[in-house]
């Protein structure tokens, strides 16, 4: 079993001192353009979510100063006191 690795690790050697593989024309241009829309696109994102956020805390104190949430409404079990 300690043969194992020394397998491995001299088929590794032998990849890496071997000739490398050709690498095709255009790849880093394009994964320089993937790189850039894909940024693009968690920007467009990330702008979209903190206006969905900002829009939701407008709304919601819209909502408390009109509705006044805070506050206890009137009690309508009995008729209030007058003229005692």
């Amino acid at each position: 079993m300690s043969g194992l690795p020394d397998r491995k690790e001299a088929q590794v050697k032998r990849l890496l001192e071997g000739p490398y593989p050709p690498v095709p024309a255009g790849l880093a241009a394009g994964a320089a353009a993937r790189g850039d829309r894909l940024m693009r696109r968690r920007r467009v994102l990330r702008r979209f979510g903190w206006a969905v956020l900002f829009a939701a805390a407008v709304a919601f104190v819209v909502w408390a100063s009109l509705t006044r949430p805070w506050l206890t409404p009137p009690s309508e079990i009995s008729p209030p006191l007058q003229g005692w």
